[in-house]
């Protein structure tokens, strides 16, 4: 687990709720004159895109992973967006409860936790999703990788192999299979990572018993395009 609030800031600054009214821009000749400052044209784009009249419409519930079943994290824990055209999604980020599911959900629902994940994956397989992929969780420890990515909780420790059973390695796989067809997201180690991996972080997930080859074998075999071939086979 992680957070933007303890690591590095995750006021809700950014993406949706910017605070800022029509009133506060002006704009002209690429430029935005806000509070004194200049504004380039690209954060006028990303400004813009963020007012609650441009912002992708919500409906109460919805998921994005087909099968899951929506659990919502406390708003505390998580910050509105509009990726990707706020930011970019590039990553995903592999994390360990170091305790059991309900554990995940009870303090993701926690305003005063300051972390929660997008995903969390039990161990026979089931997925709560607990925030919109468009969203920005509090999850990596780095504001930047926050932007950036998909936070996937998964129940266990790190120090116990057995928690890790082959039912949440394939239902990880294919969750993460699918983000990365949305996004178009390289299915390698580079944009795969691990909590340890995040630039900055005190975290040790999903640690030494995680099983790299059999995950990333099991996500390659999970893409639409391998389904496609293993059916035309």
């Amino acid at each position: 687990m992680g957070s933007d609030n303890k690591h590095g800031g995750g006021k809700k600054t950014g993406g949706g709720k910017s605070g800022w009214s029509r009133r506060a821009v002006l704009i002209g000749g690429g430029a935005a004159i806000v509070g004194g400052g200049v504004l380039a044209e690209e954060e006028i784009r990303r400004l813009w895109r963020g007012m609650p009249w441009v912002r992708t419409p919500r409906k109460p519930g919805e998921i994005d992973h087909a099968g899951a079943q929506w659990i919502a994290a406390n708003a505390s824990n998580w910050r509105l967006a509009d990726r990707p055209d706020d930011y970019d999604i590039d990553r995903v980020v592999i994390h360990v409860v170091q305790g059991s599911y309900p554990t995940a959900l009870k303090v993701f629902k926690d305003p005063l936790h300051g972390a929660a994940t997008h995903y969390v994956v039990r161990k026979d397989g089931h997925v709560a999703q607990m925030i919109r992929e468009l969203d920005v969780a509090y999850h990596a420890g780095n504001r930047s990788f926050n932007e950036r990515s998909i936070g996937i909780e998964h129940e266990g420790f790190v120090d116990r192999p057995q928690d890790f059973t082959d039912a949440m390695y394939r239902s990880s796989a294919k969750l993460t299979a699918g983000i990365c067809a949305r996004y178009e997201i390289p299915v390698d180690r580079e944009h795969i990572v691990g909590h340890v991996e995040v630039p900055g972080t005190d975290h040790t997930d999903p640690g030494p018993h995680w099983d790299w080859p059999k995950y990333m074998k099991l996500v390659r075999e999970a893409t639409p395009e391998a389904r496609r071939a293993a059916a035309a086979s």
